[in-house]
């Protein structure tokens, strides 16, 4: 029989969203309970190793609701609500360094901090911070490494964060929409590094799946695995960025999308249809295709067609021109650009597309760099300019 490692990380992450709600079902707020459990799981890291216990989740409760008390103690202008926490102290059973089952949450104090920390009233970066500590376990380290800015920057993120929910319960304040909004956030938003935020956002959604009955819940983490499946093709040895249409497929992991096809297929059987859904529809999609050419791009338009009705968003509406191009010709996928602001995001890299779909090369090669330009990161800039380049070599 082979031991479990003590110092497993996954699973200290995973116990986290439901050691914090113990606590604050105990009468503990958040913003505490949250520095306890942290507090906690730095014991853990010392003490595990040499004396493992047997009860990971018991431990994490007891040492971390005796951290709370001695923060309260340490506060000298909250002596009542320490004498508040003290009288429900007493009043609980006795426990042990092993307490087995003592508070042992339900679904719904895990599934309630998803809420709070996606509150209506963080901003989107503050909301994914908090997710990340709160519900996902990460260290402010390891989140500030992720999203590469100084560990005092994400500090004060996070501090802000829980200044601006003081008070508030796990009473999901927030819709289910702003929770998923902020998963993908997690998903897109990451950089590589000690966490791998795309399988951490997977994680959570998967954990978040199977403690709500959401169609949409289950459409973002179909999302999710298909877009995943094609991460190992995205780029080059090189570091370059390849583009969908030049990737080399058999590197697609087909696990994931068999089973985010599924997902998918199960979602959309229940008739309620999501922005999510329709996403991870068009991903199917590209996913099902052997070959750039193979893909129903009259099906792709279909869905973004759907999406549009649920979220007009421009990224769609540019990606829909694209659809529109390989569907219709490139001069169709034109005039369809042509109705949209020419200042979105990445509108002269797909009128460059499409010019060179159409065998405008000396058009589409100066779109291509005047679209590097204006890139939001280098691997796209490199990317633009290297299209150009091929034109202008011909």
């Amino acid at each position: 029989m082979i031991d479990r490692d003590p110092l497993d990380e996954a699973e200290l992450r995973e116990l986290v969203p439901a050691v914090i709600g113990i606590l604050v079902s105990r009468g503990a707020d958040f913003a505490t309970a949250e520095d306890a459990v942290q507090d906690a799981l730095i014991e853990a890291l010392r003490s595990w190793p040499s004396d493992p216990p047997r009860d990971r989740r018991g431990w994490l409760v007891t040492v971390a609701w005796r951290k709370f008390l001695d923060i309260v103690r340490s506060e000298g202008s909250r002596m009542k609500r320490e004498e508040r926490v003290m009288a429900a102290t007493l009043a609980e059973p006795e426990t042990s360094s092993e307490p087995g089952t003592d508070g042992v949450p339900n679904a719904d104090d895990t599934l309630d901090l998803y809420f709070l920390c996606a509150h209506p009233d963080l901003s989107p970066a503050s909301a994914v911070a908090l997710t990340l500590r709160a519900v996902g376990g990460l260290t402010t380290k390891q989140i500030a490494a992720a999203y590469m800015v100084p560990e005092s920057t994400m500090a004060q993120r996070i501090s802000r964060a829980k200044s601006t929910i003081a008070g508030s319960r796990l009473n999901r304040p927030g819709g289910l929409s702003s929770v998923l909004t902020t998963l993908y956030l997690v998903f897109n938003e990451g950089h590589p590094g000690e966490v791998d935020l795309v399988a951490e956002a997977i994680r959570l959604t998967r954990t978040l799946a199977s403690m709500i009955d959401s169609a949409e819940v289950d459409g973002l983490l179909a999302l999710m695995l298909l877009h995943h499946a094609r991460r190992d093709a995205r780029f080059g040895a090189d570091g370059r960025l390849i583009s969908l249409a030049d990737q080399d497929r058999t590197l697609w992991d087909q696990r994931l999308i068999v089973e985010g096809i599924e997902i998918l297929q199960a979602a959309l059987g229940r008739d309620e249809l999501g922005q999510y859904q329709a996403q991870a529809a068009i991903a199917a999609l590209h996913a099902d295709a052997q070959t750039v050419e193979d893909t129903d791009w009259v099906q792709v338009v279909e869905w973004y067609d759907e999406l549009l009705k649920l979220n007009e968003s421009p990224i769609a509406s540019l990606n829909r021109a694209v659809a529109i191009g390989e569907a219709d010709g490139p001069v169709a996928g034109l005039a369809e650009l042509g109705r949209l602001d020419e200042t979105l995001p990445r509108y002269f890299a797909v009128e460059a597309h499409l010019r060179e779909r159409a065998g405008e090369d000396e058009a589409a090669a100066k779109l291509y760099v005047e679209a590097a330009a204006k890139a939001s990161n280098l691997a796209e800039r490199d990317h633009l300019m290297r299209q150009a380049a091929r034109l202008n070599s011909r």
